[in-house]
């Protein structure tokens, strides 16, 4: 009777117990029902990949599936557009960016291109992106010629910001930009750009500007004359000469220098044949009053 009653005994075993008690652990759990499925197929694929001739074949399996799926023609680039450059700065942009189309647009490495466009000397800012229909749209913003810059190495063609656009061949090149000359005229554009409105009154007088040891402005006219400008204020400085030279024609005159470094003094130096003249004149003039 004992013994039956044992084997109906309800309470589980040890070994039953802890199992029901480690079924109840959450990492347990999923030990199971994702670690060891994992661990299976991470296996049979390794075995799989083990050959070198099934790896190889995978491996060219999914290549061809990706080039498919790049090479639709939705995908496809065919040409490239370039708005807003001059011919020459289109011609530039087709020269470095050199693509062989058509090409995927998945091959296309638009933040190089991009930085590729804007390291043009020319070029202020630039876009670029894939529109519809296969363009590669370049969209360029380009630097305004402001001014000639003068260097022992030739010309440069300037922007308002003192920025190179470009070089000049000639001057004839750029015939209605303003010459400007001198080490470090470049960093003062919108000075120099403010000096040449100031002169509109001398008209074609005026040959250019050239900065002087790298602090103030001088004033280049025909009949090699000069108009020296002071450190600060320059622009009123010529403005001052300008109205000077409207009541008195001070600049039809021989007249050489006009310094206007002291603005409390300004200063005329004369040609060395005015000077003659002068002198010539003064001592007839003494011999007159001996007499």
């Amino acid at each position: 009777m004992q013994q039956v009653n044992a084997r109906l005994d309800p309470a589980p075993s040890r070994w039953s117990y802890r199992m029901q008690r480690l079924m109840l652990t959450p990492l347990y759990r999923n030990l199971l029902r994702i670690g060891l499925p994992f661990a299976i197929s991470f296996g049979a694929v390794t075995a799989y990949m083990a050959d070198d001739t099934r790896r190889e074949a995978v491996i060219t399996a999914v290549v061809d599936l990706r080039d498919q799926f790049q090479t639709r023609p939705e995908f496809m680039v065919n040409l490239m557009a370039i708005d807003g450059a001059s011919t020459s700065v289109a011609e530039d942009i087709r020269e470095i960016v050199q693509l062989d189309f058509p090409l995927s647009s998945f091959d296309l490495d638009l933040a190089a291109i991009l930085t590729t466009v804007r390291e043009l000397p020319a070029v202020a800012d630039a876009e670029v992106r894939v529109r519809s229909g296969g363009v590669l749209q370049v969209d360029v913003t380009e630097r305004i010629p402001a001014v000639l810059w003068r260097t022992g190495d030739g010309l440069e063609v300037l922007d308002a910001d003192g920025q190179i656009t470009g070089p000049a061949s000639s001057r004839e090149e750029f015939a209605t930009l303003p010459l400007i000359a001198g080490h470090g005229a470049d960093g003062h554009v919108t000075e120099a750009l403010d000096l040449v409105r100031a002169a509109g009154p001398l008209g074609a007088r005026m040959r250019g500007l050239v900065r002087m040891g790298e602090r103030r402005w001088d004033v280049v006219l025909d009949r090699d004359q000069r108009i020296l400008l002071p450190e600060e204020a320059p622009v009123q400085a010529l403005e001052r000469v300008i109205a000077l030279d409207q009541v008195h024609e001070m600049l039809e005159r021989d007249v050489s220098v006009v310094d206007m470094r002291l603005a409390a003094r300004p200063t005329i130096r004369m040609n060395p044949a005015a000077v003659e003249q002068w002198q010539e004149y003064q001592k007839t003039n003494a011999g007159i009053a001996e007499r």
